[in-house]
C-alpha cells in the first residue's frame, strides 16, 4: 500500500523545484504537504502586478517548478501522480502530488535531473556556432512529451520578421512607467536570494542588436563582443490558453531548457512578445500554429555562468506546526 510523502521527502524535492526559472527571479511558488500529498500554490505576495497583471508568468514559473519536483521525485524512487489544479475554490493550487507506485528512475530522467544546478538563463551574446539538427530534434521531442509544440525560427527573413514584433514589444512595454518600475525593482546590486543581480543580467542593449534586452543593468560589453547575427529562436506553445495550459507550458518550458543544459547548449527567454497580446498574436499567426505561443527562447553555445540565487528552502514551504523550521539552503 503506498503511503503519502514525509517532510523530508517534501523538503529534497523543493530543494530542486526552486531552481526553475521566473519572471524577475521572483520565484512565485509555495510548497505544503496536505493529507500525505505535496501541493505547489502561486504565492500571491510575489506576483508582478504591472509585468504580468494576468497571472500568466506566475503559472509558467510554477509550471517549471513542478517539472523540477516531478524529476526529483522520481529520482529519488518515488514518482508522483499529478493532478492540476485539484481545487476549483482554490485556484492559486498549482498542482497536487501523492506518491505513485515505486520505481527506478528511468536515464531521462536521471539526465534531466543532474542538469537542474546547471541551467541558468545566459543573457551575454553566444558563440557562432550553429545548434545540429539532433539537438534541434531533443528540444522539439523535449515540448512534445509535455503536449507543447516548439517552432524554431530559421533563416534570415523569418529570424528578422521575429525581431520586428519582438522589438514593437518591447517599445509598447518600455513606454508603461509601472513596468519600468516594477523590473528596476527586482535588479539587485548586492548578493540577495531573488531579482536579478546585474552582473547576470546581460550586457546594456546597443542600436545593432536584433533582439530585446529586458534591461537588467548589465555591463557595457566589450568591443566585438556583439550578439550573434542569426540566434536560434524558440517559440514554445500549448494548445490553449487557459490557465491549466499554463501549468502544461511551464512544465514543458523546464524539459525544454533542462534537454538544452543537458545537451551542452546555453539558452536564455525573451517574453516581451509574450506579454503584449498583440504581439503574442502577430507571433502566432507569423508560425502559422493553433495553439497559443507561451514563451520564446534564444538557444546556442555560450560561455560559462552562473545561475542566479534563490530563497533557502524553508522560506517557500508551508510546515505543520511542531515541525523542524531550520532554515535549509
Amino acid at each position: 500500500m503506498t503511503t503519502g510523502f514525509t517532510v523530508e521527502q517534501l523538503r529534497a524535492a523543493a530543494s530542486d523545484a526552486v531552481r526553475a526559472p521566473s519572471l524577475h527571479n521572483s520565484q512565485p511558488w509555495r510548497f505544503r504537504l496536505r493529507d500525505g500529498g505535496i501541493e505547489l500554490s502561486v504565492d500571491p505576495r510575489r506576483r508582478l502586478p504591472a509585468t504580468d497583471p494576468s497571472g500568466w508568468g506566475a503559472r509558467i514559473a510554477c509550471g517549471a517548478a513542478l517539472f523540477n519536483l516531478r524529476l526529483s521525485l522520481a529520482v529519488a524512487g518515488t514518482p508522483a501522480t499529478v493532478r492540476l489544479r485539484p481545487y476549483p475554490a482554490e485556484p492559486d493550487v498549482v498542482a497536487r502530488l501523492v506518491p505513485d507506485a515505486p520505481r527506478p528512475p528511468t536515464p531521462t530522467e536521471q539526465s534531466l535531473h543532474a542538469a537542474i544546478g546547471r541551467r541558468f538563463s545566459n543573457r551575454a551574446p553566444f558563440w557562432p556556432d550553429p545548434v545540429p539538427a539532433d539537438a534541434r530534434w531533443r528540444l522539439g521531442e523535449a515540448a512534445r512529451a509535455e503536449q507543447c509544440w516548439l517552432e524554431l525560427v530559421i533563416g534570415t527573413s523569418a529570424v528578422n520578421a521575429f525581431a520586428e514584433v519582438a522589438r514593437s514589444a518591447h517599445r509598447v512595454l518600455e513606454r508603461d512607467p509601472a513596468y519600468v518600475a516594477e523590473r528596476n525593482s527586482w535588479i539587485r546590486a548586492e548578493p540577495t536570494s531573488d531579482g536579478v543581480p546585474a552582473a547576470s543580467g546581460g550586457p546594456q542593449s546597443e542600436p545593432q542588436d536584433l533582439l530585446p534586452q529586458r534591461g537588467f543593468g548589465g555591463r557595457n560589453r566589450a568591443p566585438g563582443r556583439d550578439f550573434e547575427p542569426e540566434p536560434l529562436v524558440a517559440v514554445l506553445g500549448s494548445t490553449g490558453n487557459t490557465a491549466t495550459d499554463q501549468i502544461i507550458a511551464g512544465q514543458a518550458l523546464q524539459r525544454v531548457l533542462l534537454t538544452a543544459t543537458d545537451t551542452g547548449l546555453a539558452a536564455s527567454m525573451l517574453s516581451q512578445p509574450i506579454e503584449v497580446p498583440g504581439a503574442r498574436e502577430a507571433l502566432r499567426l507569423s508560425l502559422g500554429r493553433f495553439g497559443t505561443p507561451q514563451m520564446v527562447m534564444r538557444i546556442g553555445y555560450g560561455q560559462p555562468g552562473a545561475a542566479t540565487p534563490r530563497r533557502p528552502v524553508n522560506e517557500v514551504l508551508d510546515l505543520p506546526v511542531g515541525t523542524d523550521q531550520r532554515v535549509v539552503h
